[in-house]
């Protein structure tokens, strides 16, 4: 193996691939499975849908981004998601990088709008994953019930081709679109993503500055009903 991808197996302090949690999930997902794309499409799996999506709670220092505080929480959003399962394939062997990327959220909800300020989310997080010989893009984001509520398309991945956000939803109505790509990473670049997050979302980065007061942990609580149509399923 070169010194690249022995790059993308080594433990971060975002991507902790030797915590002992990490380490232990990561074993029991993979037992009994002989391929690395089995492998990396059981981590997927477990990452997408046991971890609830969650783009409110946001805490950009090292402990807020780290793969083990999104198995701790529960949930997590795009770019610590992206960490959990890089840590997860590196546990086992597998190199592994989390990509960067604008995506403009065509049914972003109002309640996410009004947070962030605009319907672009801007170093959203993806996995990029080593399979025989290749980078494949992995998005493991929005969990399989959040995908239902909101008639969305869930991600599947098949180890063999990359699994990136749908244009379109299950209506026909725009969806994702990627504007910029930045690149792959060995180690998440917090101090880029937190100057962009202090330059388009300031009314995020002030709530995350209050400490997350009542209000903010309830609006947590409320994402999932933003994904509900209103009565006779009009789009919000």
């Amino acid at each position: 193996m070169n010194a690249a991808l022995d790059q993308a197996l080594m433990a971060t302090p975002c991507m902790d691939a030797d915590h002992p949690a990490v380490k232990a999930k990561a074993a029991e997902l993979i037992e009994g499975l002989t391929s690395v794309r089995e492998q990396a499409v059981a981590l997927y799996g477990h990452v997408r849908d046991a971890y609830r999506y969650d783009p409110y709670q946001i805490d950009l220092s090292v402990a807020g981004m780290r793969a083990s505080t999104v198995m701790d929480k529960g949930r997590g959003w795009c770019i610590p998601k992206a960490a959990l399962l890089a840590a997860l394939c590196r546990s086992v062997g597998i190199p592994a990088r989390v990509g960067l990327a604008d995506v403009k959220n065509h049914m972003a909800t109002p309640r996410l709008i009004a947070s962030m300020g605009t319907d672009v989310f801007y170093r959203h997080g993806y996995t990029a994953i080593w399979i025989d010989g290749q980078w494949l893009k992995a998005t493991p984001a929005f969990n399989i019930e959040l995908c239902h509520k909101m008639r969305i398309h869930a991600l599947d991945f098949d180890g063999r081709t990359d699994s990136i956000y749908h244009p379109y939803d299950l209506d026909g109505q725009r969806h994702m679109e990627y504007l910029a790509q930045y690149g792959e990473f060995d180690e998440l670049p917090l101090a880029d993503i937190r100057a962009v997050f202090q330059a388009h979302y300031p009314g995020l980065m002030k709530l995350q500055a209050a400490s997350w007061d009542e209000d903010v942990n309830q609006m947590a609580q409320d994402l999932a009903k933003d994904g509900e149509p209103p009565p006779g399923n009009a789009r919000p």
